[in-house]
């Protein structure tokens, strides 16, 4: 049986680690709410029109031929923005929540690593991809498996939450 358990943690980043998560956020909300502009106007084009992981996923490589920046930004970061965006419509369907609102600079500002991140405990670092080797506030001891790393931004705080699984 897999347990799921879930860590928060305080980072402690240099500036350029700072610059860079800020730069992740942005890029993630950018691409968030431009998937929900296309959505829009395909909607008014076509009412038949339904929302997909699979439909706008193909339009992010031409987003970064686009927008340059956004090649900077790790491709997985931006494309859970639009997993997100796609559970969004999700709930709404269901009746569970309003529909899907256009992102604001500074609400709620967090980007999600699905892979590739590396902890190392004895020296309280964690392994971001394209960010680095960023230091955390290590309180407890962590066990098992990282299934997903998510960087968020609170009062001018950063924080490091993870979802391990335990066997």
């Amino acid at each position: 049986m897999r347990i799921k358990k879930a860590f928060k943690y305080e980072l402690m980043p240099n500036g350029a680690d700072i610059r860079k998560m800020r730069q992740f956020c942005g890029c993630s909300r950018f691409v968030y709410n431009r998937a929900l502009a296309y959505n829009e106007e395909q909607r008014k084009i076509d009412t038949d029109f339904k929302f997909s992981y699979a439909k706008i996923a193909v339009l992010l490589p031409k987003w970064k031929q686009e927008f340059e920046w956004l090649k900077s930004c790790h491709s997985q970061v931006l494309q859970h923005s639009l997993k997100d965006l796609e559970s969004a419509f999700r709930n709404f369907f269901r009746k569970q929540a309003d529909f899907p609102k256009f992102q604001k600079k500074g609400l709620k500002e967090s980007f999600r690593f699905p892979q590739g991140c590396k902890l190392e405990q004895h020296n309280n670092r964690i392994y971001l991809p394209k960010i680095g080797w960023v230091r955390y506030r290590n309180s407890r001891d962590v066990i098992g498996t990282i299934k997903n790393v998510t960087i968020s931004c609170k009062c001018g705080k950063w924080f490091v939450s993870m979802v391990l699984s335990q066997i």
